[in-house]
């Protein structure tokens, strides 16, 4: 059994300190923005953008703001009985983890939602909480049990994601990506997954629902004329894409105002 202690969303506290101490808890924390430093059991050690850190009950732990200013970050606390511990196996290792998940993204989505329930004291929380972080904690698990991509691999995906961002307003397709690394489309396809969690098009969707966002708080231009500028050329089409990447319509996104924006929904 997981029992929730507690959930936090640190956002870019200016004097952001935990003081060293044994902690009696474990600890999840996803850092969504900036960077910050742990000394853990006398060890310094960096978290940065997208850093899923976990550190477990029994360490010594403290923690500072990193030099380069304030950060944000998400962090659930803990506690495990044995048995849920024995079936999950960096729960079982107690050791302080720290590596970059292959869905920051939708981890994001999934502690924030956390975050959310335990804060505004939904009906049946007791019931969506704990599923939401055995979620949370199985894709924890199964991205530490997946090997490293090969090098190769990762460098196939950086090149689709660097022409990705100077093309994505266009209309992409496949094989044009697949001529870039000489191969195949479906080895294309499959080694950005493997790489990012994401096919190169659902990629592509996201920087374009992004910038999406930044234009419909920071802009002048209508939905229509912003579904145009980033490719979609049917609005209607733009809407369920829209909605499908936010979980809001554009018209719902814009009433809610800054408070929602680009990072905070995609990491």
């Amino acid at each position: 059994m997981l029992a929730i202690r507690s959930v936090h969303f640190d956002d870019f506290i200016p004097n952001w300190r935990t003081q060293s101490e044994v902690i009696e808890y474990n600890v999840l924390v996803l850092v969504t923005q900036g960077s910050l430093t742990y000394r853990i059991d006398g060890r310094e050690w960096t978290g940065e953008q997208g850093d899923l850190i976990f550190i477990p009950q029994g360490t010594r732990r403290a923690g500072d703001n990193h030099l380069s200013g304030p950060h944000q970050k998400y962090s659930v606390l803990f506690r495990c009985c044995p048995d849920a511990a024995a079936s999950i196996p960096f729960l079982k290792e107690k050791e302080f983890i720290r590596f970059k998940p292959r869905k920051p993204q939708y981890l994001q989505r999934r502690f924030e939602r956390l975050y959310e329930e335990m804060r505004e004291g939904e009906m049946y929380r007791s019931f969506v909480c704990p599923g939401i972080f055995q979620e949370l904690i199985g894709l924890v698990a199964r991205d530490l049990e997946k090997p490293e991509p090969a090098p190769m691999k990762t460098k196939y995906a950086e090149i689709i994601k660097r022409y990705l961002l100077d093309h994505y307003r266009e209309q992409v397709e496949i094989h044009e990506l697949a001529r870039l690394i000489h191969r195949s489309p479906n080895y294309t396809t499959a080694v950005f997954r493997e790489v990012t969690g994401l096919s190169p098009i659902k990629y592509m969707h996201q920087l374009r629902i992004s910038e999406a966002c930044s234009l419909l708080l920071n802009s002048d231009m209508t939905v229509s004329s912003i579904a145009g500028y980033l490719g979609y050329y049917d609005t209607s089409y733009f809407y369920r894409i829209f909605k499908k990447y936010t979980s809001m319509s554009p018209t719902d996104f814009m009433t809610r105002g800054s408070g929602q924006d680009a990072p905070h929904l995609f990491g």
